[in-house]
């Protein structure tokens, strides 16, 4: 282990025991002056973007990554606004989550408190900085930030004007910490900082999730992919449908919650595949489909099983033909990357069991899949979206940054 990535740590867990008793008001005050300098100082943030942006676009950088690293005027007025939204947020640290009073008299309470130094390492995406540092900073939390080498100059403008709001309110500047070497080896040792770090959320692709599974030594949430997919039953709205999938699909085909399966029910095949077809080619969808889908859609590609299992992160979509609602419930559970899974249908019971039986962090019923997200759900900015089922699943706000504490209040009694 490195001495400066040892520092990192020490000092994040020195700012983690000022921001554990820090009062509500002080950690809003410090959300606040943060937003305020991220819309002051957004002209040297996009410059910073830019240079990132001119060097991933000449390294050959997917339009679907470049959209994850590009920062405008609204997409920073939109991390000031997160920002503003977790601090008008109730401040889950100090809830009595439960509580009793035994026979001996012992009164015992389940108090919610800070996890303490909170790793997140993630790539190609400058508002992660943001949304992570105002989350875990409500929470109690220092953050420990680790971003990719393609986004470090937007990571660095960003984490500056994010510390210095937090200093201007009092709040201690290590309430942020940006790893600013990019290097493998550093994320390793980032990954096995044990002795500071309590808690370990990785925000990427595959290749980082393996890593992490391979090298961390520490607690890790896995914000995992987002293969997710909808199922057309046989009575749904198809009107509503070609809206509701074209949405999920187009409207920002690079995020975890895009859809990238479509199955149909085969009773509506017919009809329904050459419509939704011809919706979402007009908006530059690729589809590549299995013999039902291919025999109802004319020049479609051919789906293999690592297209069902793919998370494109982009304008390409795959397209399935079943014959029952069980057949849907065995494609989805089969290829589901645990993220979110949606039904379109007017059948009650059809939902039911679909919810029901469908594994996944989150199941919608005729709704787009991009509602999975922590401001959508009301949580304000999210750390992440775990795919895992310990400690978190789904879409992490505040209360998912936390842990719990027993405190046992007595009257000098002894156990015989």
């Amino acid at each position: 282990m490195s001495d400066a990535v040892l520092e990192l740590g020490k000092r994040a867990r020195r700012a983690s025991r000022v921001l554990a008793t820090a009062g509500t008001e002080a950690k809003n005050a410090g959300l606040l002056a943060a937003a305020e300098l991220l819309v002051e100082q957004a002209p040297e943030i996009l410059a910073a973007n830019a240079r990132d942006l001119d060097a991933a676009v000449a390294g050959g950088m997917a339009e679907g990554p470049l959209d994850r690293l590009r920062l405008t005027e609204a997409r920073i007025d939109a991390m000031a606004a997160g920002l503003r939204q977790v601090a008008a947020l109730a401040d889950p640290v100090g809830e009595i989550i439960d509580g009793w009073v035994r026979p001996n008299g012992l009164e015992i309470q389940q108090v919610r408190v800070p996890l303490g130094v909170v790793a997140i390492i993630y790539e190609n995406r400058p508002n992660v900085t943001s949304d992570a540092a105002g989350l875990c900073v409500k929470a109690g939390n220092a953050a420990l930030l680790r971003g990719s080498g393609t986004a470090l100059q937007s990571n660095l403008a960003v984490a500056a004007a994010l510390r210095a709001g937090f200093a201007k309110a009092g709040l201690p500047e290590d309430a942020l910490i940006l790893v600013d070497d990019p290097s493998y080896e550093v994320a390793v040792e980032v990954m096995q900082l044990t002795e500071y770090v309590d808690c370990l959320i990785p925000r990427g692709g595959p290749a980082l999730i393996a890593s992490i599974r391979e090298h961390a030594s520490v607690p890790v949430i896995i914000d995992g992919d987002g293969n997710c997919q909808i199922y057309v039953d046989a009575s749904a709205d198809q009107a509503r449908a070609i809206d509701i999938v074209v949405n999920a699909k187009t409207q920002r085909p690079g995020v975890c919650n895009a859809a990238e399966t479509l199955l149909v029910h085969a009773a509506i095949a017919d009809e329904f595949l050459p419509r939704v077809a011809a919706a979402l080619r007009e908006e530059g969808v690729e589809l590549v489909g299995d013999d039902g889908a291919r025999a109802r859609v004319a020049d479609m590609g051919v789906a293999t099983d690592d297209d069902f299992a793919s998370e494109f992160a982009a304008l390409k979509l795959s397209v399935g033909v079943v014959p029952s609602l069980d057949a849907a419930i065995e494609h989805v559970n089969r290829f589901s990357s645990g993220h979110t899974e949606a039904i379109l249908t007017e059948d009650l019971g059809a939902a039911r069991r679909f919810t029901h039986e469908v594994d996944a962090a989150a199941v919608v019923v005729n709704a787009s899949t991009r509602f999975t997200d922590g401001e959508e759900f009301g949580f304000g900015a999210e750390i992440g979206i775990s795919t895992q089922k310990l400690h978190a699943r789904g879409p992490m706000g505040l209360k998912e940054l936390t842990t719990a504490k027993y405190v046992v209040w007595g009257e000098g009694q002894v156990r015989g």
